[in-house]
Order: C-alpha cells, then structure tokens, then sequence
C-alpha cells in the first residue's frame, strides 16, 4: 500500500511554515526560537523546525494552561 505523497508530513519546515503552522507572526517564531521555548537546527544558514518540536511546544502550552 502506498501513501499518497501530499499526505505525508514533511520532515522539516521553514520559519514561515512553522508559523502558519502555529498561526501565529513570523517575528513571533523567531522570538520563541530566541527564547529557545522552540527548538529549531540550522542547515548552512537556514533554520528549519521539526514538526515533533512544534508538537511538543504546543503540548508545553497546553500543560501551561491547566
């Protein structure tokens, strides 16, 4: 059985992408980027983030919340 390739989740995201992802500013992902409240690697010059650790941020929120 093959997978459909538009429905596999990419490995890594630029900034912007993950920022769509969490809907929020692209100077708001750099500032948690920063903060190191999100993790990120560096390829050359260009960051990227691994959707696992837009997930575990996203948890660490919710956590937060309660």
């Amino acid at each position: 059985m093959t997978v459909p390739v538009a429905t596999l989740r990419p490995a890594l995201l630029t900034p912007e992408e993950a920022a769509r992802v969490l809907r929020i500013g692209r100077s708001k992902l750099y500032q948690l980027l920063a903060d190191q409240e999100l993790t990120s690697i560096k390829i050359g010059r260009s960051r990227r983030v691994r959707p696992a650790d837009i997930d575990a941020y996203i948890e660490r929120q919710a956590v937060q919340a309660n």
